[in-house]
């Protein structure tokens, strides 16, 4: 693997130009005979646009080609956008999976949950561990984050180290588990670092990410001063938060009653890895209409304004466990994920409206970000000193800014790659040399299928303008026999000056019919051509939107 046309390549398919669905590949030789190690396999939600999708994850057809020669898939830690995809994609290449054991139990507590689950062998690696998966030499790091175990990996080869950042911060009180080990990469450093793959999410920001210890004494002070109920929404795989919460509550002299199917599955891996060791048992939701308000602490999922968890519903009042009353406190003890925006502003004005309190970051510290801002970035560099940065994990701006950053921090070589470029990293001269498929598929219900694929573009079109269905039947003699079906499905009933929709479809239906040659009615096909034709052109008119239009011809 070290002859003479040996290379040392990376490849993204996922999480360079976007947040979320992290999936990258480093390829060892020359170019046709690669041997190839993954790291992480995650998965992204979809925007509310998207409709009926909420999971998007990475399209792998480069992988189930190189399965052959691929070596293991590495996981980080055990966020959903760089574990999340494994139980869909992983049956598709079957190479070995190594993780943190944190990381293992939380992915069989998942695939426990789920229908048909793939039976999947995961080895484990502790923090500081070393795996040896020729021609690779990974080290596992420990890097302070907002879930157990997170790890960099120190990917040695022979032509040289790359340090993968996954997603990290530096926090000396990190609330539980490790912190990030700069005496280790500071020797890897000294080793000499060619390449390094970084975390660009907060890169837009100064200075450094404030520490778990400070948010658990600010939600120390919010808990204890509270009178009414306090509902607290975070992030289900935060153990740090969900610890800091539990402690703040028992100072307060209250109990901590659980919501959210995630959130407890994560709470149940936590207490059997050793995580919430000192912390009193949480509630189920059916305690919850025992408690008096002022003995309640309430951890509920939905901090990023998903419908269907329990935040949306106990805003809309909806929920049939949890009821708030005005003078009740709810913490968002999160950060919007960008493109969330909207629905956590919803579920905001919904609990105000009821005359709840709403504490967010922007009031006190009550969250902190797992991710490094541009002072903790400047720390890795002077620990590591890479040669080369390539900017990871991020939308396009923070990978752009991160390039920047770089540059002025003299790197001598950054590589600004997106999703599916191919990185040569060594020898020679770092630059983009090629491009391998890549793409995104949609999980629609328990199918997955290409992101832009006709039935995903379908759905789009009908939720922004609904259906038009008609059927008709035509005799032989190119007569219309009877009277034709129509539906509208997600049509107003009236124009704006009150003339029926369903009027104005019948109308253009018989029109075209009438217009057309007798011998061209006798064609089913053209019928229904010209029919869908003219009904959406009519609708368009009298509503400034054009329908989807099914035309069914039957002839008899």
């Amino acid at each position: 693997m070290d002859g003479a046309d040996s290379e040392l390549v990376f490849v993204a398919l996922g999480g360079l130009g976007e947040i979320g669905m992290n999936v990258a590949l480093y390829g060892i030789g020359p170019r046709r005979k690669r041997k190839w190690l993954m790291v992480d396999c995650g998965l992204a939600f979809a925007d509310p646009e998207k409709a009926g999708i909420e999971i998007i994850l990475p399209d792998l057809a480069f992988v189930e080609k190189i399965k052959r020669d691929l070596v293991g898939l590495v996981i980080t830690h055990a966020h959903e956008d760089h574990i999340g995809a494994v139980a869909d994609l992983w049956p598709r290449f079957r190479c070995p999976l190594f993780a943190t054991p944190f990381a293992a139990a939380l992915l069989a507590a998942r695939l426990e949950g789920l229908a048909n689950a793939p039976e999947i062998n995961v080895s484990t690696v502790k923090q500081g561990g070393r795996l040896k998966l020729d021609p690779f030499d990974v080290e596992f790091i420990s890097m302070a984050h907002s879930i157990p175990e997170s790890c960099a990996l120190a990917i040695r080869t022979p032509h040289g180290t790359v340090l993968h950042t996954g997603d990290w911060k530096i926090d000396p009180e990190p609330g539980l588990g490790l912190p990030t080990d700069s005496a280790r990469l500071t020797e890897i450093g000294d080793e000499g670092v060619l390449a390094l793959v970084c975390d660009s999410t907060n890169i837009l920001r100064e200075g450094v990410s404030p520490s778990e210890a400070d948010v658990a004494l600010a939600l120390r002070d919010v808990i204890g001063e509270a009178r009414g109920r306090v509902v607290v929404t975070t992030f289900a795989s935060n153990v740090a938060r969900i610890r800091a919460v539990a402690l703040a509550a028992k100072a307060a002299g209250r109990k901590v009653v659980l919501l959210g199917r995630a959130m407890e599955r994560v709470v149940n891996v936590a207490r059997e890895s050793g995580f919430l060791e000192g912390v009193d048992p949480f509630l189920s939701g059916e305690s919850y209409s025992s408690l008096r308000r002022e003995e309640m602490v309430l951890l509920a999922t939905g901090s990023q304004g998903e419908s269907r968890a329990a935040m949306a519903r106990i805003a809309l009042d909806d929920h049939p466990i949890a009821k708030l009353s005005p003078g009740d406190t709810v913490i968002f003890s999160s950060r919007t994920i960008p493109g969330n925006e909207r629905e956590v502003g919803r579920i905001i004005n919904n609990l105000v409206k009821q005359g709840i309190e709403v504490i967010t970051d922007r009031a006190g510290l009550v969250h902190a970000s797992g991710h490094p801002r541009r002072g903790e970035v400047a720390q890795l560099y002077g620990w590591v000193r890479p040669k080369i940065v390539v900017p990871a994990h991020g939308e396009e701006l923070h990978l752009a800014e991160h390039a920047l950053f770089a540059a002025e921090r003299g790197i001598e070589t950054v590589v600004k790659a997106r999703n599916g470029d191919v990185v040569l990293l060594a020898p020679g001269d770092p630059a983009i040399v090629d491009e391998v498929p890549h793409g995104q598929l949609a999980r629609d219900g328990s199918i997955l299928l290409p992101l832009e694929s006709e039935p995903v573009r379908a759905r789009q079109r009908l939720a922004f303008a609904g259906v038009v269905t008609i059927a008709l039947a035509i005799d032989r003699k190119g007569e219309m026999a009877g009277v034709p079906d129509v539906a509208l499905t997600g049509l107003p009933e009236k124009t704006e000056a009150g003339v029926s929709l369903d009027e104005i479809v019948d109308a253009a239906v018989f029109q075209t019919f009438d217009s057309l040659p007798r011998p061209k009615r006798r064609d089913a096909d053209v019928v229904s051509g010209a029919v869908e034709k003219a009904v959406r052109a009519a609708v368009g008119v009298v509503w400034g939107k054009k329908p989807t239009v099914n035309v069914l011809v039957i002839e008899i």
